[in-house]
């Protein structure tokens, strides 16, 4: 069984910075996929980002190339998603999650065993 635990979430200015951590418990994460999703009013959830935990390749949606970084750190079981030049169209509730092995496609969220429970960003225009 594996726990995430997120944060960082909050109210942010358009153009400015947030960062989301989410650290996982109960498990090694030696061969591992973490992936970012989020979720605004009204619409699908979407994949935002993700980090494979054995070299640390990270893969990005197209919208947030360039102003999002996914990172990890193995030491803590943690990873980070560093939003830069925050949207009003970013708004959403963001979430971590994790599957145990080296995903081909991390970008299915169905295919993610565990999930965090969401965190709030609003970003105001």
């Amino acid at each position: 069984q594996v726990q995430l635990v997120e944060s960082g979430g909050g109210l942010v200015q358009a153009g400015g910075p947030l960062r989301l951590s989410c650290a996982a418990s109960g498990r090694t994460l030696r061969r591992a996929t973490m992936g970012w999703f989020r979720q605004a009013p009204g619409k699908e959830r979407e994949f935002v980002a993700a980090i494979w935990w054995s070299d640390g390749n990270t893969y990005y949606q197209d919208s947030v190339k360039g102003r999002f970084t996914i990172s990890k750190d193995n030491t803590k079981n943690t990873a980070y998603l560093q939003m830069n030049s925050l949207k009003a169209e970013d708004t959403a509730v963001y979430y971590c999650a994790f599957d145990p092995s080296n995903m081909l496609d991390a970008a299915r969220a169905w295919e993610y065993e565990y999930w965090g429970q969401g965190t709030q960003v609003t970003v105001s225009s």
